[in-house]
């Protein structure tokens, strides 16, 4: 059964939480508040799509019953979410907000690095 919610991915979630104002707050210091603001907008994307992963592993979490199909399928599935949450919230910034391209990939790419940091720096049971 997959166990990936006791193994830290709610603790990647919370690792990319905390980088959120702390990018906000280098931004502005470094470049300005628009530079701060697509960071911020940055690691928020990254965030929502590690919570896509988050929900959809304590929803299988929930019925142990499912099998090894059902629960490949619903990676797929997942993969296919996140992956379209992605590219959605980037045309959002990109497109409709027009933040700054720059921040906006940095903070994402900060983000994932946190995920990185945070899955790779789990404690073994």
């Amino acid at each position: 059964m997959f166990t990936g919610i006791e193994t830290g991915t709610r603790r990647v979630a919370f690792a990319q939480a905390g980088l959120a104002p702390i990018a906000l707050l280098v931004g502005v210091a470094v470049v300005g508040i628009e530079a701060g603001l697509a960071g911020l907008y940055g690691v928020l994307i990254a965030l929502a799509v590690s919570l896509v992963l988050v929900w959809r592993e304590r929803q299988s979490m929930q019925h142990p019953e499912w099998d090894q199909h059902r629960l490949f399928k619903l990676f797929i599935r997942t993969g296919v979410e996140r992956l379209v949450l992605l590219v959605g919230l980037l045309v959002v910034g990109l497109g409709v907000l027009k933040l700054s391209p720059l921040p906006l990939m940095l903070g994402l790419v900060l983000a994932q690095f946190a995920w990185l940091a945070a899955a790779t720096g789990r404690t073994s049971k």
